[in-house]
């Protein structure tokens, strides 16, 4: 099991350093790894390289029936064939046991959204001060153009061009895409960066600060959102990533462009973003029960 070891720390490395995968990615492929080391030497499986299929799906089978759900052992695999797929790359491995392996069907869960009337109370802030001004750009921003939470914290102020009414992200996979900002986020954006000058410390490049001036973290973005959707009344829980569900639900239900919007979250396959046709239709059904004459229920 050194060996497998090494080849672990290897495969993190890696991930890390050439393929550039969040901190928070690697920890989790940390774990997966973890738990499949534990059940090797559980099993006597000395030799990783020789771990076939059906070993491979005894495993998850027996992480389904310790309570792992469908989607943690769907994670579960997929570290597995991006380790091995890297074993085969270094010649110490000849094949991917995980690729036929799948894992058992999860139930389909929509995202939660907000619909547009409660967006715009949830955007009708009249900030006074440097941070109230700041959190109305970040949730413009995140209404405007769909960031994620790591894309938002990660922007610096070379990324803006407010001109342009566009800004520069870096996305999952290190992927880099240019998206539009909206007029009423570019005005939001414009009234911070005045304030940002007042704040920021020596040589700091981010576009969101903290008080001390330095790069605003991703979970004080989290707690800000939450605040302020409280302060408006909202019963939902508001995350930052249901600005990016929001607006991918609204853009489909005005435009019908499932590959614009798909261009526009910067998803690699279109059948990630194929969810938001399952919240439109609702939407819709919704629309028709209540409207047309034949679908009303009575009383």
């Amino acid at each position: 099991m050194a060996a497998a070891a090494t080849w672990v720390r290897r495969f993190l490395t890696h991930v890390a350093t050439e393929r550039r995968l969040s901190p928070h990615t690697v920890a989790a492929y940390a774990r997966e790894l973890a738990a499949y080391a534990q059940w090797c030497s559980k099993q006597g499986y000395d030799d990783w390289a020789r771990i076939d299929s059906a070993q491979l799906r005894s495993f998850a089978a027996r992480s389904h029936a310790g309570g792992l759900g469908p989607r943690s052992v769907q994670r579960r695999l997929s570290a597995l064939r991006t380790f091995y797929g890297f074993l085969i790359r270094e010649g110490l491995a000849t094949h991917n046991p995980a690729i036929d392996v799948r894992a058992p069907k999860a139930a389909r869960r929509l995202p939660h959204t907000l619909d547009v009337d409660q967006m715009g109370r949830l955007l009708a802030l009249k900030p006074e001060g440097a941070l109230p001004t700041r959190d109305l750009a970040i949730m413009e921003l995140f209404y405007s153009s769909g960031l994620r939470l790591a894309e938002l914290v990660g922007l610096d102020l070379f990324d803006l061009d407010l001109k342009d009414r566009t800004v520069r992200v870096l996305g999952k996979g290190s992927k880099t895409r240019i998206m539009p900002v909206g007029t009423q986020a570019v005005s939001a954006l414009q009234r911070w960066l005045k304030e940002r000058s007042t704040l920021a410390a020596v040589g700091e490049s981010a576009v969101f600060l903290n008080r001390r001036g330095r790069r605003l973290g991703a979970r004080s973005v989290q707690l800000l959102v939450a605040r302020h959707a409280k302060a408006q009344g909202l019963a939902v829980g508001v995350h930052p990533h249901l600005f990016r569900h929001s607006f991918a639900t609204h853009l489909l239900e005005s435009s019908r462009d499932l590959r614009a919007v798909q261009e526009l979250l910067g998803h690699a396959s279109i059948s990630s973003t194929q969810i938001y046709t399952h919240l439109d239709f609702q939407h819709l059904a919704r629309t028709y029960e209540s409207s047309h004459p034949r679908a009303r229920r009575r009383g």
